[in-house]
């Protein structure tokens, strides 16, 4: 019965999505847009098997995890409603709704697996509890995240459809970690909503209703799933609306509007001891030195909650972030492909360095806006994860931010031109 569920949705779904507007309005084709989906429900069974088959080796016991907690709830739908859809309003701390930045006995740390729950639950209203017909569910929705980025990009760039269309949706951690049953899917989403509807709202010179309510919509994703990426958003979108009003000096006013809010982040605990950002911060470090992460988790400084502490561990968070894992650090078939991959992102950097395009960008301001915000997001990243495979994970979502610039900025024609010239050249001496 599972596989005939499967099958059945998997049709419905294909033709679901050559029918969708978003998807169709990005200008790729039925054939192409069909693809991608297979392609993303491929990527989920595989994160499915990987969790239950290898879920302690690969850190991935929570997909599933998750899914047997939809099934209670979904249950708890049925037999007790009003507890249903009440739970997720009360807290069981004696804090109640306070400590809102704590990583244990804390409501909103609890908020994100809570919602994800609620969600799966939907899902077996139609699945019945099936993980690989949930998975199909999870494919259509998150396929929204990486549309309305392509859409932006392709827009920014409009030459390099086809590298943009590769660097959206093919970066294997990309496509992994956003295509599971896990939050990174939808954060993505949420991180991809703010991105479209700001940069069309720029586009179209009016920011309507619409627009705000997707950036909104963006903003509470990102607030229940992981809220400290809503608070690394609002600077971003500060930045870009000054930099539409001013666009002649958008590099200055990026630069600027995250110089305030980074001094804001230690002097904001003078005004209100529950502002204590760098506390925050050293909480949810210690929470991770806690956790038990087998050879995945490796040794780190430990922060202090100190301007000083923090500007000590800066060479180290970003060492984390952009350069793990390591060669030395594979020990098994995810940790192999991850170091493999960031390698040859950096390769594509140092090409991208080497043999840049002089023009070609509608607006700059936008690549400013994800620039700024992926490396806010991985600094935070590496102050506060010492387990590579999280690593890994929470950086996956902010990887085609700025893949897809250095690739659509990148003068494919000339290095093709130039190591060609350099083959030949080989090719006459060896003849000489």
């Amino acid at each position: 019965m599972a596989y005939l569920f499967f099958i059945g949705y998997l049709i419905v779904f294909a033709w679901l999505v050559t029918r969708t507007r978003f998807f169709t309005d990005s200008g790729l084709s039925r054939s192409q847009l069909s693809i991608l989906f297979l392609l993303k429900i491929l990527a989920g069974i595989f994160y499915g098997w990987m969790g239950r088959y290898y879920g302690n080796m690969a850190q991935m016991v929570d997909t599933w995890s998750y899914n047997q907690m939809g099934v209670v709830e979904y249950h708890l739908l049925g037999s007790n409603p009003h507890e249903y859809f009440t739970n997720i309003l009360t807290s069981p701390y004696d804090n109640g709704f306070g400590n809102f930045f704590g990583s244990s006995d804390s409501y909103w740390n609890d908020l994100k697996g809570n919602v994800f729950v609620k969600l799966l639950s939907l899902f077996n209203i139609f699945s019945f509890g099936h993980y690989y017909v949930n998975v199909i569910f999870y494919s259509y929705i998150t396929l929204f995240g990486p549309i309305a980025i392509f859409r932006v990009m392709k827009d920014i760039f409009p030459t390099t459809k086809l590298s943009l269309l590769l660097a959206a949706f093919f970066i294997p951690s990309f496509i992994y970690w956003t295509s599971g049953i896990h939050k990174e899917g939808l954060i993505f989403l949420g991180v991809s909503l703010i991105i479209y509807h700001l940069y069309f709202g720029w586009k179209e010179k009016k920011y309507t209703l619409t627009r705000w309510l997707g950036v909104l919509l963006g903003l509470f994703i990102l607030f229940v799933l992981r809220n400290f990426l809503m608070l690394l958003v609002i600077p971003a979108v500060l930045a870009w609306l000054l930099a539409c009003r001013w666009p002649r000096y958008g590099l200055a006013i990026f630069t600027g509007v995250y110089l305030f809010f980074g001094l804001s982040f230690f002097a904001a605990r003078s005004i209100d001891k529950r502002l204590d950002f760098p506390k925050a911060v050293v909480n949810k470090q210690q929470a991770f030195l806690r956790q038990q992460g087998g050879v995945s988790t490796i040794p780190i400084k430990e922060l202090e909650p100190t301007f000083n502490s923090f500007l000590k561990n800066t060479p180290q968070a970003i060492t984390l972030s952009l350069f793990r894992p390591y060669p030395a650090d594979v020990h098994h078939l995810l940790s192999l492909v991850a170091s493999a991959e960031i390698n040859l992102l950096l390769l594509l950097f140092l090409l991208f360095l080497l043999f840049r395009k002089k023009n070609g960008v509608i607006s700059k301001n936008a690549v400013y806006l994800c620039i700024f915000l992926s490396f806010s997001i991985l600094l935070a990243i590496g102050f506060s994860i010492n387990n590579l495979g999280a690593i890994v994970r929470y950086r996956s979502i902010v990887i085609p931010l700025l893949i897809i610039p250095v690739i659509a900025k990148t003068d494919w024609p000339r290095i093709i031109k130039f190591f060609s010239v350099k083959n030949k050249t080989g090719q006459q001496k060896i003849a000489a």
